[in-house]
């Protein structure tokens, strides 16, 4: 019998805590969104539009980084206190290489870093 692969990711639109859940420990990573306050000030001084479609094209660059990370699992949690989660959830749904993992999405308050590695801990012991 083979152990599955877990991972939590806690997220907004910036920031990704990506936290690999074993019995032992929790291994864990940051990915950041390209899409700085300074980004979007420059962008928006030229235009508006020229803004949002900035935004969207580094978000989903952002999007792209996390579901890259997310191959080779077995169970993946999405949590957090934004609509990332959400949107990454529906992209992911989207996408045939992520048919066979089991992604579960959870709305959380904004956590700290050991407040996320708990919620990981105790997600996964429950099942």
């Amino acid at each position: 019998m083979t152990t599955k692969k877990k991972l939590g990711i806690w997220m907004d639109h910036s920031t990704a805590n990506l936290m690999e859940y074993s019995n032992i420990f929790i291994e864990r990573k940051i990915i950041t969104s390209d899409f700085t306050h300074e980004e979007k000030e420059q962008s928006l001084s030229k235009s508006e539009n020229i803004m949002h479609n900035k935004e969207q094209h580094l978000e989903m660059d952002f999007y792209k980084k996390i579901a890259t990370e997310i191959i080779g699992y077995d169970e993946v949690l999405l949590f957090g206190p934004t609509d990332a989660k959400v949107e990454l959830f529906n992209i992911l749904n989207q996408d045939q290489h992520y048919k066979n993992i089991k992604i579960e999405v959870k709305t959380s308050d904004k956590m700290t870093d050991n407040q996320q590695v708990a919620y990981v801990r105790n997600y996964f012991n429950r099942l």
